[in-house]
């Protein structure tokens, strides 16, 4: 078995959510002189790659430190569409570009997570072009349709979504109507995901590991796939 990274790498200059903390860091011991290194860290519950619950767009959503430890390990696919987001930055996944994938695949797996390659974690190093920001201040990156969240999580029985995007909402939308359909589904979301092009399509496990914040709608999480084929 092989263990893929999908995690991106926190770090001060990374893309952060407008209007989101930015990551802050403060070095409260050191080596020297109290003979231990400890830093405090500040970030945003949704920043870097993170686990999203459905607490984040409902009152009264399940929080993080509840999801069942069962939903962390699961099967996962891998959806690729680069090629129609790069002729639209705008592209959302359609219930067409699932049954295609189907055809080729065969059906994807009751309680698995599908993750969606739109080729965006290439441009991680480079905010401004990770949102897709225009001169009008209207970001541009793909996401899901509201159809096929909905059909994933009804007639597939999906556990959650991911995407190597900032949000399963494409950038110029900002109703956040794919992450409702989501969470009123009891689904799960993982964003801001990492090499997702050295998954096969299908036979992976996902391990996902968030903090249990109490009360938290999300967490910065490490999110491993394991698979016994791996794409160069």
């Amino acid at each position: 078995m092989r263990t893929i990274e999908l995690t991106q790498m926190i770090r001060p200059a990374m893309p952060v959510w407008p209007r989101d903390p930015q990551l802050e860091r403060t070095t409260i011991a050191t080596i020297e002189k109290e003979g231990y290194l400890l830093k405090k860290i500040s970030l945003g519950e949704h920043s870097g790659t993170h686990f999203g619950v459905p607490a984040h767009c409902l009152a009264d959503g399940l929080t993080v430190e509840r999801v069942p430890p069962e939903d962390l390990i699961a099967p996962g696919v891998v959806l690729d569409i680069r090629q129609s987001c790069t002729l639209n930055p705008d592209y959302t996944l359609a219930v067409v570009d699932i049954n295609a994938w189907e055809s080729e695949y065969g059906s994807i797996p009751p309680r698995s997570y599908v993750l969606v390659l739109t080729g965006w974690s290439r441009k991680w190093a480079d905010p401004s072009k990770y949102f897709g920001f225009s001169h009008d201040g209207s970001m541009h990156f793909p996401g899901f349709s509201t159809e096929a969240v909905i059909y994933l999580m009804e007639e597939r029985k999906c556990l959650g979504l991911g995407i190597d995007t900032h949000g399963i909402d494409p950038g110029c939308t900002d109703d956040l109507r794919s992450n409702t359909a989501l969470f009123k589904r009891g689904g799960y979301h993982l964003e801001n995901l990492a090499n997702l092009e050295h998954l096969p399509a299908r036979n992976f496990t996902l391990f996902i590991g968030p903090l249990p914040v109490e009360g938290g709608s999300g967490s910065p999480a490490r999110v491993l796939a394991q698979c016994t084929e791996v794409l160069p």
